[in-house]
């Protein structure tokens, strides 16, 4: 197959995998647009504040797997790790930009690790490890979230590939730190909420 077109496919495949709104979906099958409740965010995180932490689940899983679909089909049809990079790549642009949101989606997270840890489960596991040590002490899904990712990024670089394929892996991770760009101004100023904390209004 011609690689252009090859690129297309992985590309459009990986966009529309990683673009359905899982979240907003089941929200809206039981009646309720989660975007306009909690954070307003369609990932698991808002989904188990607004739903119970069960769907909450169901959401993470559905949207790790959308993830990694893409990367996996790309990684057992023999083509390089370039393009299972891109793969991987595009499903979290799709989760974030989705088309059937209005090209407006999730931060990424969940989509990211899916796909990513398909790459380099090592990798993964480091940044896994890494959100539940800052989440253990800090009780701030966003900032657990944005180190977690921020420590795959670094390790790809040392224990996969700091090649010119190591521009994908920063793109993703570049993409969800900036989705958080509110919590981080929240983080800031110290009015971001803990997760499973009650404030007091």
């Amino acid at each position: 197959m011609d690689k252009s077109l090859l690129t297309v496919l992985i590309v459009v495949f990986s966009f529309l995998s990683g673009s359905i709104p899982f979240g907003y979906v089941i929200g809206k099958l039981k009646g309720v647009d989660v975007r306009k409740y909690g954070s307003g965010n369609i990932g698991a995180t808002n989904v188990s504040r607004v739903l119970g932490k069960k769907i909450g689940l169901i959401v993470l899983i559905l949207d790790a797997l959308k993830g990694a679909i893409p990367v996996l089909t790309v990684k057992y049809a023999g083509l390089p790790l370039k393009f299972q990079l891109m793969a991987a790549l595009f499903a979290v642009l799709g989760h974030c930009f989705s088309p059937f949101l209005g090209f407006k989606g999730g931060k990424g997270v969940a989509t990211g690790i899916g796909a990513f840890a398909v790459i380099s489960p090592v990798c993964a596991g480091i940044a896994v490890a890494v959100f539940m040590l800052v989440f253990f002490i800090t009780r701030y899904v966003s900032l657990s979230s944005i180190t977690a990712v921020a420590s795959y990024v670094i390790a790809f670089k040392f224990l996969v590939s700091s090649s010119d394929i190591y521009i994908y892996v920063a793109l993703a991770g570049f993409v969800i730190i900036v989705k958080h760009y509110k919590n981080i101004i929240r983080l800031i100023r110290g009015e971001e909420k803990k997760y499973g904390v009650k404030t007091v209004s």
